[in-house]
Parts: structure tokens; C-alpha cells; sequence
């Protein structure tokens, strides 16, 4: 049975409490969510992503004041960069009580704790009596979905009920924040640039990817990729390389193709919040149209542009 797409929270609330998945939207992506206190409930979003155990999940909380029941520690700047950005796609990673399971944290000290900035989300948060673990609503490794339809359309048969709260605004998932020997690191690029982040508390480390014992979700090298051959570089090269076959082509702000193709363009004006909210839309419909690979360009590597590059690069790993 597909889920059907709404937007009843009371209903969404029941189903939370009686253990089952519901999709949430949120100002980044669709999450999957259950309630983060349950173990088999958790285990649920698991099994229906089929997502390894060693990855950890993000647990979303209603505000700062909801946050601190979750974590034993909530340092200074961390308390400064919720101040400055939560509602917001910044996740702070902090060490967990016991009330978190360690299937939420993959056995791991600390938690990803996140105030979405969706009214429906937060609403229902507000109204729930535990926060809700949730990652992106998709199955492990492909694109993530921005929209209520991506989500029927790839775990319709695996979530009870899905909230519909429009397209997805910033389009890219939330960055990581979290504290080694007191200094500040970025375990993930996201929806707030680095300099944001260094604006409230200074230089930042920012950590590499890994393949296979990621410290905070969405560390894995191999993420967010299409099912068709993915190829990120110069796109008159690629066009070139692959020109007897049928292309997608996924732009910067536009490129004059040498063979008949299907391009969509992440940003005409170049503005790279257009593009992150384009980019996994885009990606995801140039994986559902009728050609053999897609070629892809990276965008300026500042700001936002950053994040975006991190996942066009991930999408074209091969692991």
C-alpha cells in the first residue's frame, strides 16, 4: 500500500506514537522520521532505507530549550550558533544522555541534534512528546527528495504517511557543526556556508569524508547518487568523450551543448541559492529521462557553492 500525501499532523502525530514512519518536510530535504526515543522504531527507518547501522542519524528537536534535554554538554559557541541559525539547516553535534539509543548514534558519544525551519515540522515537534530521528527520506545513497512526490514515489510502500509541505526551500541537507579538544570542526557542508559558521565562532576544520566509520551523518564518500553514470569535470571535455550517446547535462548557468541532449541549468543568473535548491531536483530528473549518462560541472567553490560541489563530487564517487 502506497502512503497517502497530506498534511495532518494530528494523524502524523498517532502513527509517530504507535511506532510507525512518517515523512516530515523541512526546509532542507524530506526526512524519515520516528520517534528518536524507540529503538524499534528507529530500526524502522533502517530497514526501509536500507541503510548501514554504522551511520548515524540526526535527531530533530523543537528549539534550543528542547535540544539540552539530549545532550549532557551545550557548549558556549554551540549555544551561540543555535542562537544565530536554528530554525536552520545546522546540525550541532553534541555529546547524548542515555535517553538517546546508541542505534540512533551508531554506537557513537554524540548526537546531531537540528531545529528544522518548516512550520509543519516544527508544529508537530512542539505537539510530540520525543524529538524525531530522521535522515533523508530516500533509499540509502540515492538522491535525496525535496518534494512530498519524490517521497511516495521512492518509500511510498515504506512510510505510513507522508507531509506534504511544498518544495524543500534550500534544497541541500543541513551542515554538521561539532567540538574536538574544544575547537570547532565541520563534520558536513550544507545549507550554512563555512563563513557563516566562522562569522559566530571563529575558524573552522573542515573534515574529510569517510568510506566506511563516518563521526556524523552524511560523512560517506559515495552519497547522493543518481543510478545512471554520474561525470563531474568540464563539460565541452565530457560532452566530447561521451558524444555518441545520450546526454544529460546539468550546468552551472547554462552550456552550448555539441550533441543533441537534455540539459537543465542549476542557476541562469548564477546565484548559488537557486542552484542548491535545484540541484537534487535537477539531478533527480535527469536520472528519470531517457538518457545514458549525465555530465555535470561544478558551480564556484564559496559559500554556498561549496556545499553543492561537495555533493556533485559525492554523486560521481565510484566506491
Amino acid at each position: 500500500m502506497v502512503a497517502p500525501i497530506g498534511q495532518d499532523l494530528d494523524k502524523a502525530l498517532h502513527l509517530l506514537e504507535s511506532g510507525e514512519l512518517v515523512a516530515i518536510p523541512t526546509e532542507t530535504v524530506y526526512g524519515l522520521a520516528a520517534n528518536a526515543l524507540n529503538s524499534r522504531a528507529v530500526a524502522k527507518i533502517f530497514e526501509a532505507k536500507n541503510r548501514p547501522s554504522f551511520d548515524p542519524l540526526i535527531v530533530h528537536v523543537a528549539s534550543m530549550q528542547h535540544a539540552r534535554k539530549y545532550t549532557t554538554e551545550f557548549p558556549l559557541q554551540a549555544e551561540a550558533l543555535a542562537r544565530r541559525f536554528w530554525p536552520g539547516p545546522l546540525t550541532l553535534l553534541l555529546p547524548k544522555t542515555t535517553e538517546i539509543p546508541d542505534l540512533v548514534t551508531a554506537g557513537l558519544d554524540r548526537v546531531g541534534l537540528r531545529c528544522p525551519a518548516h512550520p509543519l515540522t516544527i508544529s508537530l515537534l512542539a505537539h510530540a512528546p520525543f524529538p524525531l530521528a530522521a535522515p533523508s527520506a530516500n533509499p540509502f545513497g540515492y538522491i535525496s527528495p525535496t518534494t512530498a512526490q519524490h517521497v511516495q514515489d521512492q518509500l511510498g510502500d515504506k512510510v505510513s504517511y507522508i507531509i506534504d509541505g511544498g518544495p524543500s526551500r534550500v534544497g541541500i541537507e543541513s551542515t554538521i557543526v561539532g567540538w574536538e579538544n574544544n575547537e570547532p570542526v565541520i563534520y558536513r557542508l550544507g545549507g550554512i556556508s563555512t563563513e557563516q559558521i566562522e562569522s559566530v565562532v571563529g575558524a573552522v576544520l573542515v573534515k574529510p569524508h569517510s568510506t566506511s566509520h563516518p563521526q556524523a551523518p552524511g560523512q560517506l564518500t559515495s552519497h547522493y547518487a543518481p543510478r545512471k553514470p554520474f561525470l563531474l569535470g568540464e563539460l565541452k571535455s565530457l560532452a566530447i568523450a561521451n558524444q555518441h550517446k545520450r546526454l544529460g547535462i546539468l550546468s552551472w548557468k547554462g552550456f552550448d551543448s555539441i550533441s543533441e541532449s537534455t540539459q537543465l541549468v542549476l542557476s541562469p543568473n548564477g546565484d548559488l541559492t537557486e542552484a542548491a535548491h535545484h540541484l537534487f531536483s535537477m539531478m533527480r530528473t535527469l536520472d528519470e529521462s531517457p538518457v545514458e549518462v549525465v555530465i555535470a560541472e561544478e558551480v564556484p567553490d564559496q559559500g554556498l557553492g561549496r556545499a553543492i560541489n561537495d555533493r556533485l563530487r559525492r554523486a560521481a564517487a565510484k566506491v
